[in-house]
């Protein structure tokens, strides 16, 4: 939760209100907040101008962290990993400013640094020191890096400081973190960043001195909030990665606007880290550069409610990804990529997969209408977004999730104002929340290992790359098959004709009215324009324009 300085009635007011809301972050009451002034040259803390006197609550100095202009240390161990494009020289490192924070409090930035860095710094012990918490309130502020993160959160309390691989879970509260931004009312504020390349010590095992990969960074967990309104607005402009978070990030409100090179948020510890949106309107415009996922989680990523639009690089990235499970909870999500992660299965909002037969053309609306009396449930026009006017790359693949839509409804789409039909739905869920496969014959999300059939032999099940005994190769009836010769209580299909089996290398397609609810890949073998959501995730392949089916 967030800390005031010398305000005890205030401090004890959020203990009440985070207790009763959990991992939702009230809004900062930012009414004493201290004022950091930011202005080149002449920054001023309360109206008095900095100096480099670190015993101060701020100082200025000129220390920033960068990635130096060479391949080598002196000692002639390797640097780091950046190429040329990372590299600064010491001159383009000095003329940046760095406005250090060294006590806990609330302070308020506003003005303008053209060439500078805000780090917050509390020291060694502040990782497990739960007094050890800065929030900024960006009220009007406008700050450019051009050669590191412009706000960086170097060592605050970490409200997970007993993470491990082995408990983490989905569900983390970083009411207590210690880095925190919130987003003023009324206020529009741009942050321009670049990055820290991985630079290795000094030895010859190559272990990480430093990498700061956003434009926004924190090496602990972070929230970002807004004012009681919810009016303020955060331009978050990177040459890589946009909002990044070593460990977690919680965003509670605000419109948040991201245009980033790489990804556009990022949670980076692997198996570990949550990304949680609980609310505000996030818009996203990632992977400007070679590549970048909208949102990237390297653990969890839970959408409880609020906007997110995010657009990823239309090469081989999504829109939305995580390494164990994207789950859309509630708000409304509209994901864009060429690959796709799919939403879990057991998300509590009922949640459209789309994956297209082919590119989609980045500034056509989608659309989705009730198909019994052709009512718009949902719609997104690029065109009207604060991010992707004008700037959205085509598509193959799109997560949409609305809270208007209903369980056992069947709806229609549309893209460019064509209708689309399917050839294949497919449900590609691991058991245990562990992400969507990349391909089909996944099981569904209620999968119940403990409830299998009497003759299960689990030591019959072909291990990967192996064929099921008696098969000849994919395609093939068993060798021994004969129709006029069943087992004992097998019987096959009435009208079953055994000319149609498929011969080697055919896949066999499933007429229309005999489809089964098996969670693995089902082929239509026609196209269908009635899109049926009889799940909370529903996917739907092959999907193109009706004309063209």
């Amino acid at each position: 939760m967030k800390k005031t300085a010398n305000l005890a009635v205030l401090l004890l007011t959020l203990v009440l209100v985070s207790a009763l809301a959990g991992c939702q972050t009230p809004a900062q009451d930012d009414a004493q907040a201290d004022t950091i002034q930011l202005a080149d040259g002449n920054t001023t803390f309360n109206g008095a101008a900095l100096t480099e006197d670190t015993s101060a609550p701020v100082h200025i100095s000129h220390d920033i962290i960068y990635y130096e202009n060479k391949e080598k240390y002196e000692s002639g161990n390797p640097y780091g990993e950046g190429t040329e494009a990372d590299r600064h020289t010491a001159e383009e490192a000095a003329a940046h400013t760095v406005i250090n924070i060294t006590q806990p409090g609330t302070y308020r930035l506003t003005g303008q640094l053209e060439k500078g860095q805000v780090r917050v710094d509390l020291g060694e012990d502040a990782f497990t020191d739960p007094e050890a918490a800065v929030t900024l309130v960006l009220d009007g502020a406008d700050i450019t890096c051009e050669v590191a993160p412009a706000i960086l959160f170097r060592s605050v309390y970490e409200c997970d400081n007993g993470w491990s691989a082995e408990t983490a879970k989905s569900d983390v509260d970083t009411a207590a973190a210690g880095a925190n931004i919130i987003i003023a009312d009324g206020s529009e504020n741009n942050i321009n960043g670049s990055h820290v390349a991985k630079i290795f010590k000094d030895n010859t095992e190559e272990k990480k001195l430093w990498k700061q990969d956003g434009a926004l960074y924190s090496y602990m967990s972070m929230n970002v909030g807004s004012g009681e309104a919810g009016t303020g607005i955060l331009n978050l402009n990177a040459d890589n990665e946009g909002l990044d978070t070593e460990l977690h990030l919680t965003i509670n409100g605000g419109n948040i606007n991201i245009f980033s090179d790489n990804d556009g948020i990022n949670t980076n510890e692997d198996g570990v880290s949550v990304t949680t949106i609980n609310g505000g309107n996030i818009h996203i415009m990632a992977g400007l550069g070679a590549e970048g996922d909208g949102i990237d989680s390297n653990g969890w990523l839970v959408i409880n409610g609020g906007t997110v639009i995010a657009s990823a690089n239309p090469g081989a990235d999504a829109g939305l990804d995580s390494d164990m499970g994207s789950y859309v909870n509630g708000g409304t999500v509209v994901a864009l990529g060429s690959t796709m992660d799919w939403a879990e299965s057991d998300s509590e909002q009922i949640t459209m997969n789309l994956q297209f037969a082919s590119y989609k053309d980045s500034g056509d609306d989608i659309t989705v209408k009730n198909a019994e009396d052709d009512s718009v449930i949902f719609t997104f026009d690029p065109a009207s977004d604060p991010v992707l006017a004008g700037n959205a790359r085509n598509y193959m693949g799109a997560v949409i999730s609305s809270p208007d839509f209903e369980l056992n409804a069947t709806y229609h789409v549309y893209v460019g104002g064509t209708q689309q039909s399917y050839t294949g739905t497919d449900v590609r869920m691991r058991p245990g929340g562990m992400g969507g496969f990349g391909g089909g014959g996944g099981f569904r999300g209620d999968f119940d290992p403990e409830n299998l059939p009497e003759d299960f032999d689990p030591s019959q099940i072909p291990q990967d790359g192996q064929r099921p005994e008696g098969f000849g190769g994919r395609g093939q009836k068993p060798e021994d098959f004969d129709p006029e010769n069943l087992p004992e209580g097998m019987e096959l299909p009435e009208g079953f004709d055994p000319t149609q089996l498929p011969q080697d290398g055919q896949r066999p397609q499933k007429p229309e009215d005999q489809l089964v609810n098996d969670g693995t890949i089902r082929e239509t073998g026609q196209a269908q324009s009635d899109f049926y959501m009889q799940d909370k995730v529903n996917a739907f392949s092959g999907v193109t324009d009706a004309a063209e089916a």
